[in-house]
C-alpha cells in the first residue's frame, strides 16, 4: 500500500491477509475523488463552528444491481451564533436533485457542490439559537473502496452462494462518501436516525437501536436510531444475515443487549465469537468503566473487509481464527473503540492517538486480565518491533486524517504500537491505581462514571497530560514532550568505570528526561532516579548487570531496528526473486 492506513487495529500489517477481501468485486474504473473529498478533518471552518449538528434523518434506498444510491437527508441545525451559510461535505460525484431549507426549494445560484464542500446559502439569516432543517434530494455510484477498510468507501461483495454482501468503511476519506456531513472529527450529529431499504431476503443492520422494519412488498426498510455517533461510524451494512442475541447484566446494575449479525451459514464460529462477548464487556466495565451505549446494544456484523468501529455495530471480517491468546484480538480492538473513539473522540486528527494507542493497548491488557504476564508481554515485543519512531506521534497543529496516517510523512503506526508501548510505561511509573483513574477521567470527563451520569465528548492531547498531572500530583509534561513530540524514542547510554556503572539519558534537543530506571546488580534490584538524567551506581566488575530487567520503559534499543532492517532486506529479496 503507497499509504497505509492501519485504520482500526493493531498488528493488521501482519494479519491482512486474514480479511475477505477476495470475496469483494474488484472495483471498477470510477471518477477519482476531488482533493476535497480525499481529505477529512483539518481546520474546522469557521461556518462549521457557527452551528450545532442537532439531527441528521438519512434514508438510503441500495440498488443492488446497478451498485448505486438513491438517498435523502433531512439534517437539523442550531445556530450558536449568527449564520447566514450552511457549510457541508458532500461527494459530488453524487447528483443532487432537489436541496430545501425549512421546506422551500433552493435554486441552484443558492448552493454549490463543485469540489464536494456544499455551501449553501440561507434564504433567511439564522440568529443565535435559531434553527435551520436542510433536505438534500442525491443519488448516483458511491466511490467503490479498492481495499477497506485502508481505503474508503464501499464494498460490493457476495457470499459464497453468489447472495449480496454490502458493507461502508469511510474512516480515511470520511461520511461525505455517501451521506452530507460535517466531515471533521468534531462534526458529530446529536442523532442520527437511518433508514435503509433492502429487498426482504436482506438484513441492513446500522447504528444505534432498530426502532422498527417497515414491509414494502418485496423490500423492507430497516430504521436505526444512534446518539451522537462519530461521523465516520455511521455504517450501511447489507447482507443475508442470521443474529444471535442476549443480554449482558452490568455491575452498574443496567442490562445491555447484544447482537451478533453472521452469515447464514457461519453459525458455529459465530456463536463462538458471540460467547465472547460477556467477558469483553467484564473487562471493559471493571477496567475503565460503563460501557457507553448500554441503552442502545453492543453489536457485531460480519463484513467483506477487516474490520472498523462503527458505533454499536462494529464490522468483523476477521474469518473467526482461533489464537494462542485465548481470544480473537481485532473483536476486542474494534470494540475497545467504543470507548476510545466513540465515548471519547478526538478533537482533531492530530489527536487520534488517543484513539488508537489507547485501542491497541488494551489486548496486550485482556490478555494480562486473564491469562497473566505472558500473553501481555508476547504482545507488547510484537508491538515493540514495528515501532518506526519516523516522525512525531502528536504534530501539535490541526492536521488531515491522511497526513496523519502517511507512512512516508506521519507518525502512521506509531499511533497505534508506539503509543501503546507509551501507555505501559506510563503506568509502571504513576501505578495502576493513577493510570485506570486517568484513563476513565479520560473517556468520561469524570473520575465517577455511571450509566446517566456522562455523554460522549472530545479531547484533546493537551486534555489528557493535564488530567495525568493533577491526578498523579505530579507535572509530568517532560514525559509526554519526549514520547508524542518528538520522533526519536530516549536513548540509555551506559559506561563501566572501574566499579561504578553509569547512566546517562539521551534525549532529542537535550529535553529533560527525568524517568527513573531499575537496575539488577547481581541479586538486588536498584530504583535510580535519574532526577537530572544521570547517574552512578556501584557495579563490581563482573557482576550480573540487567538494565530496566522488568522492561518498564520505552527506549531506544538497537536491536530492533537491526531486526527491522534485516525484515526489509529479506522482504527486497523475495520480491526481486519473485520477478
Amino acid at each position: 500500500m503507497s499509504t497505509p492506513r492501519l485504520l482500526s487495529f493493531a498488528l493488521c500489517a501482519a494479519l491482512a491477509s486474514l480479511a475477505h477481501a477476495e470475496d469483494a468485486k474488484p472495483a471498477p474504473e470510477q471518477p477519482p475523488l476531488t482533493e476535497q473529498t480525499q481529505r477529512s478533518g483539518g481546520q474546522l471552518p469557521v461556518e462549521q463552528q457557527r452551528v450545532n449538528f442537532d439531527h441528521a434523518e438519512l434514508h438510503f434506498s441500495v440498488d443492488l444491481a446497478q451498485q448505486s444510491l438513491d438517498a435523502e437527508a433531512r439534517l437539523t441545525f442550531t445556530a450558536r451564533e449568527p449564520a447566514d451559510v450552511l457549510l457541508l461535505d458532500l461527494d459530488p460525484h453524487f447528483t443532487i436533485s432537489e436541496l430545501t431549507v425549512d421546506g422551500k426549494a433552493l435554486s441552484q445560484g443558492q448552493w454549490s457542490n463543485p469540489e464536494g464542500r456544499l455551501r449553501i446559502t440561507l434564504p433567511k439569516p439564522l440568529v443565535k439559537d435559531g434553527k435551520a432543517v436542510v433536505e438534500i434530494h442525491y443519488g448516483g455510484k458511491p466511490h467503490v473502496a479498492k481495499k477497506a477498510p485502508w481505503d474508503g468507501g464501499f464494498v460490493w461483495s457476495h457470499t459464497d452462494d453468489g447472495q449480496p454482501w454490502i458493507a461502508t468503511a469511510v474512516e480515511g476519506e470520511g461520511c461525505d462518501l455517501f451521506w452530507p456531513c460535517i466531515d471533521h472529527p468534531q462534526g458529530k450529529p446529536d442523532l442520527v436516525d437511518t433508514y435503509v431499504t433492502v429487498p426482504k431476503l436482506l438484513a441492513a443492520p446500522g447504528n444505534g437501536v432498530l426502532v422498527d422494519i417497515k414491509e414494502h412488498g418485496d423490500t423492507h426498510t430497516y430504521h436505526w436510531r444512534a446518539k451522537h455517533p462519530t461521523t465516520y461510524a455511521i455504517s450501511i451494512n447489507i447482507g443475508p444475515f442470521e443474529v444471535l442475541k442476549s443480554d449482558y447484566r452490568s455491575r452498574y446494575g443496567n442490562t445491555i443487549p447484544m447482537q451478533m449479525w453472521y452469515l447464514r451459514g457461519h453459525e458455529v464460529q459465530a456463536k463462538q465469537l458471540f460467547s465472547e462477548f460477556p467477558r469483553m464487556l467484564d473487562f471493559f466495565e471493571q477496567e475503565i468503566g460503563p460501557y457507553p451505549f448500554g441503552d442502545e446494544k453492543m453489536g457485531v456484523v460480519e463484513t467483506p473487509h477487516l474490520g472498523m468501529e462503527h458505533q454499536t455495530i462494529n464490522a468483523y471480517g476477521n474469518g473467526y481464527p482461533r489464537s494462542e491468546y485465548g481470544f480473537d484480538w481485532l473483536l476486542q480492538h474494534e470494540f475497545s473503540h467504543e470507548w476510545f473513539g466513540n465515548q471519547v473522540t478526538n478533537a482533531d486528527w492530530d489527536d487520534m492517538w488517543l484513539h488508537e494507542s489507547f485501542g491497541t493497548y488494551m489486548q496486550p491488557l485482556y490478555g494480562q486480565h486473564f491469562y497473566g504476564d505472558m500473553p501481555y508481554f508476547s504482545m507488547l515485543q510484537n508491538e515493540r518491533s514495528m515501532v518506526k519512531n519516523a516522525f512525531p506521534i502528536v504534530a501539535d497543529r490541526s492536521q488531515f486524517e491522511h497526513e496523519v496516517y502517511d507512512a512516508e510523512h506521519g507518525p502512521a503506526n506509531d499511533i497505534y504500537y508506539k503509543g501503546s508501548l507509551m501507555l505501559h510505561t506510563l503506568r509502571q511509573m504513576i501505578g495502576d491505581r493513577a493510570f485506570f483513574e486517568t484513563v476513565r477521567r479520560l473517556v468520561y470527563g469524570r473520575p465517577d462514571p455511571k450509566p446517566g451520569n456522562f455523554a460522549p465528548h472530545y479531547a484533546t492531547t493537551r486534555d489528557y497530560i493535564d488530567i495525568v498531572n493533577q491526578v498523579s500530583g505530579r507535572d509530568l509534561h517532560w514525559f509526554f514532550d519526549v514520547y508524542l513530540y518528538e520522533a526519536a524514542l530516549p536513548k540509555l547510554v551506559t559506561r563501566q568505570e572501574g566499579n561504578t556503572l553509569h547512566l546517562h539519558w539521551q534525549v532529542p534537543h537535550d529535553k529533560p528526561f527525568p524517568m527513573p530506571v531499575e537496575v539488577q546488580v547481581g541479586d538486588k534490584l536498584v530504583t535510580v532516579p535519574m532526577t537530572g538524567g544521570d547517574a552512578s551506581i556501584p557495579a563490581p566488575t563482573g557482576t550480573l548487570v540487567v538494565i530496566d530487567p522488568h522492561s518498564k520503559v520505552l527506549r531506544d534499543m538497537p536491536h530492533f531496528a537491526e531486526y527491522q532492517q534485516w525484515k526489509k532486506e529479506q522482504a527486497e529479496k523475495k520480491a526481486k526473486a519473485a520477478k
